[in-house]
């Protein structure tokens, strides 16, 4: 792989690790995570040699999700307040550019596990929803935060978090962006188990790799694309849907005054506009 920015790449023993490791605070996801994402997931699953996928960090957060102020100069001039037709459809082509990155993820045939220690925020569920399996250590905190910067979660959550968790779960948690621990996130089905300390969550989400990656690797693989059938056609027009939704909606009021508030560090005030 050529020289990445915002990941790290290891190889043992036919598992791949995969650590955030971007410049962003709290790994927060910047220009160079989203170019380089559909990349690292498209070689290893390409790659004979992996026969199963490790998402992890090295810090005390997995990912802040979006990193909006390095974004903005992509994102910038697509929010604005001018309908015209040719700035919407840049727009919908720059989400479905971004969700290219989490459809990466889930289409790697390699089972793909995620293991999350302290903030999973955003887009951060969008990645972890994308992945087959998920642990998490005791500190883990999550949030579907779009909906309180008046935002639709437009990368993945709306589409794959409810055949996880159920639709009640997911949308009482998309619906509200409320924070929510390790503890919940297991009662919900979001993680498979909670482990006491990132060390012991690193060590757990090793050995599901290895017990993984010690079984026949076609038929591995032909078990996650056979599981994948049932739900892949519907995420894909859910992207696809929610994609037009926000190029047509996603400059408002309400997301201008989410900005202003971030910046000024205030509760923002939305009224629907």
């Amino acid at each position: 792989m050529p020289e990445l920015e915002s990941f790290r790449v290891d190889k043992h023993d036919s598992i791949a690790e995969v650590s955030l490791c971007g410049p962003g605070k709290g790994n927060a996801m910047g220009p160079a995570f989203w170019r380089e994402c559909p990349g690292v997931f498209e070689a290893l699953d390409r790659d004979d040699d992996v026969r199963a996928v490790l998402v992890r960090t090295d810090g005390p957060h997995f990912t802040y999700g979006l990193d909006l102020p390095a974004m903005m100069g992509d994102l910038g001039p697509l929010l604005g307040g001018e309908g015209a037709a040719a700035t919407r459809t840049r727009l919908y082509d720059k989400i479905l550019e971004l969700q290219r990155a989490f459809n990466a993820v889930a289409a790697c045939r390699k089972p793909v596990i995620a293991a999350v220690n302290g903030w999973c925020i955003g887009g951060g569920v969008d990645l972890i929803t994308a992945c087959d399996v998920r642990l998490c250590s005791a500190d883990a905190r999550f949030s579907v935060r779009e909906v309180r910067v008046a935002m639709v979660a437009d990368l993945g959550s709306l589409q794959r978090l409810p055949a996880i968790v159920g639709e009640g779960h997911a949308r009482e948690l998309a619906f509200t962006g409320r924070d929510f621990p390790a503890e919940h996130a297991l009662r919900i089905g979001l993680v498979n188990e909670v482990f006491e300390s990132q060390d012991a969550l690193l060590g757990g989400a090793r050995a599901l790799a290895r017990s993984i990656a010690d079984n026949p690797p076609l038929v591995v693989q032909g078990i996650k694309q056979v599981m994948d059938e049932a739900i892949a056609p519907q995420v894909a027009r859910g992207l696809r849907h929610v994609a037009a939704w926000n190029a047509a909606f996603l400059p408002s009021g309400d997301l201008g005054e989410a900005m202003s508030a971030f910046l000024e560090r205030r509760p923002p005030r939305f009224f629907g506009k």
